[in-house]
């Protein structure tokens, strides 16, 4: 029997590498074999740039059909992922062995609503870095009420809280429905996510944001991000992750890679320490091994050709202003975050737009604007300064489509000579 593997606390590795000037590459690689995990990892690590390995489990594990997941490994179907609950602590131990290392740290990436089967596994096998939330992984993903999953979140987080070694615990709150979701509540979301990981006992965080529809933009969410990180989570170990765009993704390669130059280079302008990649291969299937690793590649050329800039972008337009009236509406209406989550959805004081799960209020709707921001069209109950606008009339289905393939064309054509 292998042990667990064991590598130094993820928080403190991507510290020192943003220290050092780097900024770190991660893909979103999953395969069901333990082999081709194994050999996806290992290619991760040779790839000339300084990343981090990604285990992304499959949809059945994701909630918790774990007998589905059994019965397809032991078919020998093919899984969007790695079934860690079915391979179990010992294989995905083995699987691990001379792959994580000092200058290597693994995370995984799991999209449960209900994680508590998967960290005792994930734990088992030394692994002590994930991500998600009780929101996150919820509203999007499940349809199981958020009560029960912030339930089960408390539950889960304890598990890593209190596990002997440093665990890091991701909010995947910045990337809500992947895209049309207005950065203020993205930026609220996640600090909210990870004010709750606090509040169960973890010392080591990160805050995400997912890469939206104009770069300017992206660059004051991101600094208000920041600058809400540092004023609730002081005393903890806390970094921001950044992701290439989780939206409709351009169709023709070149597309792709502009798509995925730009996030980086945002990324070093605004000080991010993490980002997580996307692929050519993103708008038609599942990327290969061979793909994960180009697509760290281009990231790391476009990273290392951008001057590194500061934290904060020198326009505001109110982000901060907005994200930081919801995080505090949020908190003053209950005496946890753990009680407030729930009621805060429950009372409309947090409402995504789009997002068809029965907790969530879906009076909220977002456009793009003339010049490609992200705006508001109508706020539902949310507690938003006066100054945001506000649209009475609907919005109709062709101004929604044509939002949702904004940056699929933005990129997808041709560069003028």
């Amino acid at each position: 029997m292998t042990g667990p593997v064991r590598h130094p606390p993820f928080g403190r590795f991507v510290a020192a590498g943003h220290q050092a000037g780097r900024l770190l590459v991660q893909p979103r690689m999953g395969f069901a074999g333990v082999r081709v995990m194994r050999d996806g990892l290992l290619a991760v690590r040779a790839s000339g740039v300084p990343a981090i390995g990604t285990v992304t489990l499959d949809s059945y594990t994701r909630v918790g059909q774990f007998d589905e997941a059994a019965r397809a490994v032991a078919r020998g179907l093919d899984l969007n992922g790695f079934p860690i609950v079915t391979h179990g602590a010992d294989r995905t131990a083995r699987m691990l062995h001379g792959v994580v290392a000092d200058d290597f740290p693994v995370q995984v990436r799991h999209g449960s609503a209900q994680p508590e089967r998967i960290f005792r596994t994930m734990l088992a096998a030394g692994l002590t870095a994930t991500e998600g939330g009780p929101v996150s992984y919820c509203l999007p993903y499940s349809r199981i009420p958020l009560r029960t999953a912030t339930a089960s979140w408390t539950r889960a987080t304890r598990l890593l809280a209190e596990h002997p070694d440093e665990c890091h615990l991701e909010s995947f709150g910045g990337c809500m429905l992947g895209q049309l979701c207005p950065p203020s509540l993205l930026i609220a979301i996640s600090v909210l996510e990870c004010l709750f990981f606090v509040e169960h006992g973890m010392r080591s965080v990160s805050a995400s944001y997912a890469q939206q529809t104009h770069p300017q933009q992206d660059a004051e969410a991101l600094g208000a991000l920041r600058r809400l990180c540092a004023e609730h989570l002081s005393g903890v170990d806390w970094h921001v992750v950044l992701y290439t765009y989780m939206g409709l993704f351009p169709r023709t390669p070149e597309g792709a890679k502009r798509l995925l130059r730009e996030s980086a280079r945002l990324a070093v302008r605004t000080g991010t320490e993490r980002m997580i990649v996307k692929t050519v291969a993103e708008a038609h299937r599942i990327p290969t091994i061979e793909e994960n690793v180009q697509a760290l590649r281009i990231a790391h050329e476009a990273a290392a050709s951008e001057p590194a800039g500061t934290s904060e972008s020198e326009m505001d337009t109110g982000i901060h202003e907005q994200a930081s009236a919801l995080v505090g509406e949020v908190l003053g209406c209950a005496p946890t975050v753990a009680r407030a989550l729930p009621l805060a959805f429950e009372k409309g004081l947090l409402d995504v737009p789009y997002c068809l799960h029965p907790d969530n209020d879906n009076r909220t709707r977002s456009v793009v604007g003339p010049d490609g921001r992200l705006e508001w069209w109508n706020t539902g109950r949310m507690p938003l300064p006066a100054a945001v606008r506000v649209h009475r009339e609907p919005l109709s289905h062709r101004r929604l489509l044509d939002d949702l393939d904004y940056q699929r064309r933005r990129f997808d054509q041709p560069v003028p000579a």
